[in-house]
């Protein structure tokens, strides 16, 4: 009798950041400092950014404390008059990330109908505006950096760019526009190993959130809808983060990862 010998290779994920450079942006609180933690938990090194300089120092020197390499970047993503020449100088003096996180946001819950000009400048300009010129300058900064980039950008969208609220008009239009720009992302930049993916994070139990989750009658039907029948935690987002940053993703691009415990499959 013939026996074919087999020969069996044990493949290991790679989750690991060690050596890469990462910045979260709004990773002062929420989920950007849960990416961010637990991105230094990785390996990497972390850039937090925060408009409060009080704030942002604190969170980076707590990073540092634990054994992080951690840098605060003090900038308003928003400002598009000094972006351009504060992103040179981060690249200047702590080097060109290989991980951008658009997780910058602001939630301005109204009714299209009493929504300001103001309201919706505000809300597509932070939310979405921002992360499209900042990719923009952390993409063309990783082209230039290295021959063969393998950079990572990564933004955070919402189940709110699939589904709608009334009361809630604007969030969503820019959350949608978020995958539009991790679908545009991905196919102009792919071809240079540039990977682009997104987040869309579900009910979290943020600072953001605060008032809902306490809020009597809205907070219980949030939990009533969830298959899991919570709120989730903001450490329950870094997995989905951490693996589209590691070599584990290298062929992951244009794809947004849902993480809400099932919330936007039910009905």
């Amino acid at each position: 009798m013939l026996f074919l010998e087999c020969v069996v290779t044990m493949f290991k994920p790679d989750f690991s950041l060690n050596n890469r450079l990462a910045l979260v942006t709004g990773s002062t609180r929420g989920l950007g400092y849960a990416i961010a933690s637990a991105y230094a938990a990785s390996g990497a090194n972390v850039i937090i950014n925060g408009r409060d300089p009080e704030r942002t120092q604190a969170v980076a020197r707590q990073l540092r404390e634990q054994g992080a390499t951690a840098h605060a970047w003090v900038q308003d993503i928003a400002d598009f008059d000094s972006l351009p020449q504060a992103y040179a100088n981060l690249c200047n003096q702590w080097g060109t990330p290989d991980i951008l996180v658009n997780n910058v946001g602001i939630r301005i819950r109204k009714p299209l109908s009493s929504a300001s000009v103001n309201d919706i400048n505000q809300l597509i300009h932070v939310n979405l505006s921002a992360a499209v010129f900042l990719s923009k300058l952390a993409a063309g900064a990783m082209l230039d950096h290295n021959s063969q980039p393998s950079g990572r950008i990564i933004s955070l969208t919402s189940i709110a760019g699939n589904l709608a609220r009334s009361g809630d008009a604007i969030y969503p239009i820019a959350k949608l526009g978020l995958k539009g720009l991790v679908h545009s992302l991905a196919v102009e930049y792919g071809p240079y190993g540039i990977t682009s993916n997104g987040v869309a994070p579900g009910t979290f139990a943020t600072e953001a959130n605060a008032d809902l989750v306490a809020d009597p009658v809205r907070g219980p039907v949030v939990i009533g809808r969830n298959p899991l029948g919570r709120w989730g935690q903001p450490e329950e987002i870094t997995g989905a983060a951490v693996f589209l940053a590691s070599p584990s993703a290298a062929y992951v691009n244009g794809h947004v990862l849902v993480v809400d415990g099932g919330f936007s499959i039910t009905f």
